[in-house]
């Protein structure tokens, strides 16, 4: 694993369970269970080997959810399809194959196949059917049977990596699921996608779960882009390090009448903030009207003065770069 991203989270989903669904010809031994459980040491992650056929799989996954009452299920690829069937729980579907069939084809993973990773049966070869992939073709039309105002609003998050060549069902889960990001990643997670694009959510579903309230931070795009639009220094690092205590909002000033410039705001913010910029931008240009603990701005424009908790300017003596801004926050100690 890329060591360089893997940080330890011992209090995210702590006492909690997990069930990890994993991928086809993968299993519960993935280097995604490793990562997961290396970065959230406190969480009991759940991660069995499913069987080849899908009924026998979705079957076994919904007896694991009875017995083990899973506080959050996570999938990927063809575990992502599984894991939207399983209703009732707060889920997170990671390029999910929600057309598994289709994709056993085109991909021609018909004939002789081999377990990417070890399974406690020890079986390493198996082989991929046409009867095999009509069962597959048959279970993702069972995808979506559940889908309800609770299961679209609250339980279900999909993200959809921007690289991945394998899966694209993007508009196909939007259709059903409002709640659908792209992130910056190929079709197989590595410790950088997981980091930076799964971690957030997961911290999304713990806070919502303990109704945990973080110190509220509002950060001005106008301190994180530089005059060539491109992010400034330490801008990046500061906003992966403040999401680790803070509900960090983005504001920028509001545009109504030039909706092409709100679009391309929000374009830059997926592009460089990427997941945690996901139903966290906020336009408006009466930023005294804001409620919440720290704003983040290069001028005082806005109403930003008169905001009424504390406001740090970006740029000023006291506050010339970003570290400058990190520094302070280190010393808060996420209070």
């Amino acid at each position: 694993m890329e060591n360089l991203y893997i940080k330890q989270f011992p209090d995210l989903m702590s006492g909690k369970k997990i069930l990890y669904v994993h991928g086809f010809a993968s299993s519960g031994q993935s280097g995604t269970v490793v990562r997961m459980r290396t970065v959230m040491p406190s969480a009991v992650v759940i991660a069995p080997d499913l069987p080849l056929h899908p009924q026998e799989a979705i079957q076994l996954l919904r007896d694991t959810c009875t017995a083990e009452q899973p506080d959050l299920i996570i999938g990927t690829s063809m575990g992502g399809m599984f894991a939207e069937m399983l209703y009732g729980y707060d889920r997170i579907v990671i390029n999910p194959a929600l057309q598994m069939g289709d994709t056993m084809v085109s991909h021609n993973m018909v004939g002789a196949q081999h377990f990417q990773n070890p399974r406690q049966d020890g079986v390493q070869d198996f082989i991929v059917t046409k009867a095999l992939v009509k069962e597959y073709k048959e279970m993702t039309q069972q995808c979506f049977s559940g889908v309800n105002d609770e299961e679209r609003l609250h339980r279900v998050v999909g993200l959809f990596g921007d690289e991945d060549t394998t899966v694209d069902t993007y508009d196909l889960f939007a259709s059903h699921y409002p709640h659908a990001i792209r992130f910056h990643g190929e079709h197989r997670m590595n410790d950088k996608s997981f980091m930076h694009s799964v971690l957030p959510v997961i911290r999304w579903f713990d806070d919502r779960q303990e109704h945990r309230e973080r110190p509220i931070v509002y950060v001005g795009l106008d301190t994180l882009r530089d005059a060539w639009q491109k992010p400034t220094s330490s801008a990046q690092k500061a906003i992966r390090r403040l999401i680790e205590h803070y509900r960090v909002f983005f504001v920028a000033p509001s545009t109504t009448n030039e909706p092409q410039l709100m679009g391309q705001t929000v374009a830059w913010a997926m592009e460089y903030i990427n997941v945690p910029a996901y139903d966290h931008l906020l336009f408006t240009n009466q930023l005294h009207l804001l409620y919440g603990d720290y704003l983040i701005t290069s001028s005082s424009l806005y109403g930003a003065s008169d905001f009424m908790g504390t406001h740090i300017v970006y740029g000023s003596d006291t506050f010339k770069t970003w570290e400058d801004i990190i520094e302070f926050f280190d010393r808060l100690g996420g209070q």
